[in-house]
């Protein structure tokens, strides 16, 4: 993920490589403004918009907001932007719904908030060994809570909140490309199709779990045994049986009736789990399935066999 302040007050004044992109010249003009948490990815996210053209600047004084909106407005060659206002504006921050609202009456604005878990915010804290912007004087998590109270404000005036706990950085800009490309189909949502055994426990994180130990156990075949769901000869003998081609087209069929109705609620990232006894053979071999047929629909699918070796 990206580090753990997206720190420096650094700008960028022109989109790379993409002064003459079609996007730039769009017609409507529009303003993006990125914030959230430290260590929430706002760096990824602001290199993600330069990428679809959009003019960035990273960490803009609120007070030059209004000044910021106007100008884009009056640009014929500028048309959509984006910048990144966080917690390093220190107390000024508290000004921004205010600045907000008033800017929204000039160019139409969209807020992006990003949050992660504590749990995540504290390992990637950890893994780039760089202080909270808030100061060294207190614990990271500490800052952590602290932050979080002084963003509740804003957060409630997003129109987009993405949380960013499960996404690695190129899946986080593959999101924001697809949110915000002009020709983007819609399908704007990461599906985790991940295969695990109830012996292991259900994935803390999982939004929908299906039981699949109603389906015969290769794990009494002796042959069938060593191996995994993804063998050729394991997968063709659990897809011998009507019941799972039913069981895999109705969870397909309900899935894609579903999952436009995530999107709509702003869902960023879904985990569907199916289970059976050991995570071996037919939980895996359901995921792999049930992953193509959202492929084939259109969406970004990955495929995760938590308790299966690889």
């Amino acid at each position: 993920m990206t580090s753990g302040n997206d720190s420096g007050r650094r700008r960028r004044l022109a989109p790379r490589g993409a002064a003459k992109s079609a996007h730039v010249a769009k017609d409507t003009p529009e303003l993006v403004i990125i914030t959230g948490m430290s260590g929430s990815g706002k760096a990824s996210v602001l290199k993600a918009f330069e990428d679809l053209g959009y003019y960035c600047v990273d960490n803009l004084p609120v007070e030059l907001i209004p000044e910021f909106a106007e100008l884009a407005m009056q640009s014929r060659e500028i048309r959509r932007t984006a910048l990144v206002v966080d917690v390093r504006e220190g107390a000024k921050l508290e000004k921004l719904p205010s600045i907000l609202k008033s800017v929204r009456r000039t160019i139409p604005t969209r807020v992006v908030f990003l949050e992660a878990s504590d749990a995540v915010l504290l390992r990637r804290f950890s893994e780039t060994r760089r202080p909270h912007p808030l100061g060294m004087d207190a614990p990271v998590k500490a800052s952590l809570k602290t932050e979080r109270r002084h963003l509740g404000a804003i957060r409630r005036l997003a129109d987009l909140v993405i949380d960013t706990s499960k996404f690695n950085v190129h899946e986080l800009r593959a999101h924001i490309n697809e949110r915000f490309h002009e020709e983007s189909p819609g399908k704007s949502i990461l599906v985790s199709c991940v295969s695990f055994g109830f012996r292991q426990g259900v994935p803390e994180d999982s939004d929908l779990v299906f039981d699949v130990r109603f389906l015969p156990n290769p794990h009494f075949v002796p042959e069938f045994r060593p191996l995994t769901g993804r063998h050729p000869r394991v997968a063709k003998y659990i897809r011998s049986f009507p019941q799972t081609q039913e069981f895999i087209s109705r969870i397909s069929d309900l899935l894609v009736y579903l999952l436009p109705h995530y999107i709509r609620e702003g869902k960023s990232y879904l985990t569907i789990a199916f289970g059976c006894t050991g995570g071996q053979h037919r939980s895996v071999m359901i995921a792999e399935d049930v992953g193509k047929h959202l492929r084939r629909a259109g969406y970004r699918v990955k495929v995760v066999h938590r308790d299966s070796p690889r």
